[in-house]
């Protein structure tokens, strides 16, 4: 097995030392030439949720050495870490007591019944089905499993009480999976991430295997990995499988523990030799990097000169293929993205606007400033919540590709649906903290309180605005290089035949001294790449002109964006807990300054511990867990009627709208009132009819660029429910 190992991982880190001379030529290349990508409205938090912890609660998981279910502490760091950590008592973590195990989450799969994960672990070994009656492999004591599935490494077993606490595990556990698997590459590696995944690509290719890999998750020595126990996995199973023996549940328990086991060894020789060659690499830059500089124009010359040639042999072929096999699909490709896509932007942009209202409702009914640092806390964490994310990200999930899916050889989409679920999560972000920098500026000018209400709402519009247009390119963006996933591997497969045999013949158009940053196989795929792009470009550009789902032109930009807005998050991160008395989690807990010893740090650190706050312990005036007047409001509008009212009755008329929304018709939908845990400060009414039109939700609009975009369809009220937690482990 090492050697077979030690075979794959030798041939392709020959393509990984190819290909990280290209990309280290074609960034310096972009460098010099710059890309003219728009620049985002929104600013961006460089150190997100820095030393919290985004959830920590009990669980039980089963001990497959003792085969038995044992009670367990877990959290989960700001940055993830590698996913959950599990500890035996929540004091175990202030006593800095190592974990008990790390859970690395990258390529797991979360199932919620034990029938689908007999299901398969049964195809991962054929002729291992157990007979109908006897017992399986695993037995739950409960009925809300959550079990993590990997195809090759240890599989992890959890259990609820309550189906209540089983979808908030999932959401916290996906979170992870989701994270894990998409941070591995960091996006800002110009040279060693793109080397990476093009060796990947160029590998698989190699083997004659096109289209998206479900496995390229997590970090380069993972990822590799996975690549060489796709190739081992049939071998091995092939010659182990005769051999096990045994029910066909012991064969199946035998086959997952050999699996793991071969998996810790391919990793650990995996990462050794990886970490040599990129420490090689790293090394000779410096002079590579001289090389580059020196002859730059010379190598872009070379280059055009191999690309005309190349694109001289190929184009007629090529443009019969795109004419014929994929132009007449793309339509329908874009089609299929652009809905359940532009559904979770819009989703994430009710949820922000939602949760933004709701403070400036508690703010007025609260005393002002005194609880603003509390709820900011919690806002700021808004992008990490996952059970307030959820119905963002549920939103990708009826994605499908139906029958195109099968004709360019996607093998799954859940590639596309968490890519653009990191997006939405990026952009949730980036207002939050926009938001926050703004209103931090204008605190600095110490207001009352109806004048820092005034001042919510008009910073609110302004961040949505931002946001309507930095979310049009993210979407366009995420199109365009969805749609090259999909049709590129496609057009690679089908032009293989006729024109790969005939590459190596243009070898001798690139001189000796430029062979390290010029490749015949890249250069070739850039062309065919070329063939199609203007189709792609052409049909994202329809879709933009045409206003569907509230995507802007490539032509409109902003004017009057805050052009000094970029300057004011070069300042400290913003504390809210520290500088306005809250602590996010407990606001009677004094603040700790930052000279405060670990043990300190980390109990306040307990403190703020869980961005899942408990559904009963909610604000006392968010929508639908409290009564705000007898007939308690459950829409947005009406929200926003309610807090138009209470200005009214504590401040004089305002000059003039609020927002620039046009006026529209109140909606009003009585609802039980529930028993109060606590008195409001001061009594909200209902509006008078039509009083609340000046407070409309914002729709997308682009004014600052002089043109009206025409609002998404009329989407259902959003509204705030509260949970039973009766039986309920997990301390929130």
């Amino acid at each position: 097995l090492s050697e077979k190992t030690g075979k794959i991982l030798t041939a392709f880190l020959r393509f990984y030392e190819d290909q990280y001379g290209v990309a280290l030529f074609n960034s310096m290349r972009h460098e010099i030439e710059g890309t003219g990508a728009p620049q985002a409205q929104l600013l961006w938090r460089k150190v997100p949720l820095d030393e919290r912890i985004i959830f920590s609660g009990n669980l039980f998981q089963y001990q497959e050495d003792s085969k038995k279910w044992r009670n367990r502490f877990s959290l989960v760091p700001h940055n993830y870490g590698l996913g959950p950590s599990l500890l035996s008592l929540p004091q175990a973590y202030e006593r800095q007591v190592p974990p008990r195990a790390v859970i690395n989450s990258a390529g797991y799969k979360i199932l919620t019944s034990v029938d689908q994960y007999l299901e398969l672990v049964g195809n991962s070994l054929p002729g291992t089905t157990a007979k109908s009656g006897s017992a399986p492999i695993l037995k739950c004591p409960t009925q809300f499993p959550l079990i993590l599935w990997h195809p090759s490494a240890r599989h992890y077993y959890f259990c609820m009480m309550t189906e209540a606490e089983q979808d908030k595990w999932q959401a916290v556990l996906q979170d992870c999976i989701r994270h894990c698997n998409n941070a591995g590459i960091p996006e800002n590696s110009k040279v060693e991430g793109p080397a990476f995944t093009d060796a990947i690509r160029m590998y698989r290719q190699s083997k004659e295997l096109y289209g998206t890999w479900e496995m390229l998750c997590g970090n380069e020595v993972q990822i590799l990995s996975n690549l060489v126990m796709e190739e081992l996995g049939p071998e091995l199973k092939a010659e182990l499988a005769p051999r096990l023996k045994g029910k066909p549940q012991e064969r199946q328990r035998q086959w997952i523990q050999i699996s793991d086991a071969v998996y810790r060894m391919v990793y650990e020789q995996a990462k050794a030799r990886f970490e040599a060659v990129l420490s090689k690499l790293q090394l000779a830059r410096p002079a590579m990097e001289a090389a580059i500089r020196t002859d730059m124009d010379q190598i872009i010359t070379s280059k055009e000169h191999l690309a005309s040639k190349i694109r001289a042999f190929i184009l007629p072929k090529a443009e019969v293929c795109v004419r014929n096999h994929v132009q007449p699909y793309i339509p329908s490709i874009l089609e299929a993205l652009m809905v359940p896509t532009s559904q979770g932007f819009t989703e994430v942009r009710d949820v922000f606007f939602k949760e933004v209202t709701d403070m400036n409702l508690n703010v007025i009914n609260e005393g002002g400033a005194d609880k603003l640092g509390e709820y900011m806390e919690k806002l700021s964490q808004l992008a990490y919540h996952p059970l307030k994310m959820q119905s963002c990200y549920e939103k990708m999930e009826p994605l499908r590709l139906d029958g195109l899916q099968q004709r360019f050889d996607v093998s799954s989409t859940s590639v596309f649906k968490q890519r653009a679920q990191i997006h939405m999560r990026e952009q949730m972000d980036n207002a939050v903290y926009t938001f926050e920098t703004l209103l931090h500026q204008e605190l600095g000018k110490g207001p009352t309180k109806e004048e820092l209400c005034k001042s919510i709402q008009r910073i609110l519009e302004r961040v949505l605005k931002k946001y309507d247009y930095d979310s049009s390119s993210v979407r366009k963006r995420f199109f365009r290089e969805a749609l090259l996933q999909i049709t590129i591997p496609f057009l690679l497969k089908k032009l293989a035949p006729t024109c790969k045999s005939e590459l190596p013949r243009f070898q001798e158009l690139i001189f000796e001294d430029f062979a390290r940053f010029i490749l015949v196989e890249n250069t070739y795929e850039e062309v065919v790449l070329q063939t199609v792009m203007k189709d792609i470009l052409q049909a994202v550009k329809e879709a933009a002109v045409q206003r569907k789902h509230n995507l802007y032109r490539d032509s409109m930009v902003m004017h009057n964006s805050d052009p000094n807005l970029h300057l004011l998050a070069e300042g400290a991160p913003i504390d809210w807990g520290e500088e306005y008395g809250g602590s996010g989690g407990d606001s009677s807990s004094p603040s700790v300054p930052e000279a405060a010893p670990l043990s300190e740090k980390r109990r306040r650190a307990k403190q703020v511990v869980s961005v899942v706050q408990d559904e009963e312990a909610g604000l006392p005036f968010e929508a639908g867990s409290e009564p705000l007047s007898p007939a308690s409001p459950d829409s947005v509008t009406e929200l926003r009627g309610l807090l138009a009212q209470d200005l009214r009755a504590e401040s004089p008329p305002l000059a003039g709208p609020l927002f620039n929304g046009a006026p529209s018709p109140e909606s009003s939908q009585p609802g039980a009132a529930s028993e109060a845990s606590s008195p409001p400060a001061s009594p909200l009414r209902q509006p008078p009819p039509g009083k609340a039109a000046d407070l409309e939700p914002p729709k997308p609009s682009d004014q600052e660029t002089g043109e009206q975009v025409s609002s998404p369809g009329g989407r259902p009220p959003i509204h705030t429910t509260t949970e039973d937690g009766a039986g309920v482990q997990t301390e929130f």
